[in-house]
């Protein structure tokens, strides 16, 4: 059987603009190595949350639809 995944609206995604990083958050996902939980806005993250890949901090992110 095939699950398909519904991710969020891309408004509601944002991307690490780091070269070769590439990671994007979703919020239906969450950030299980941040701790953070599913459903978790991009807005309300902690000031302090970092890329889980490449450590770049919150304030580098692009929304995808930017």
């Amino acid at each position: 059987r095939i699950r398909r995944r519904i991710m969020s609206d891309p408004k509601d995604m944002w991307r690490c603009p780091v070269a070769n990083c590439g990671y994007v958050y979703d919020p239906d996902r969450g950030d299980r190595r941040g701790k953070i939980p599913k459903g978790t806005r991009f807005e309300d993250l902690p000031d302090d949350w970092k890329c889980p890949v490449c450590g770049a901090s919150r304030q580098k992110f692009v929304n995808l639809c930017a």
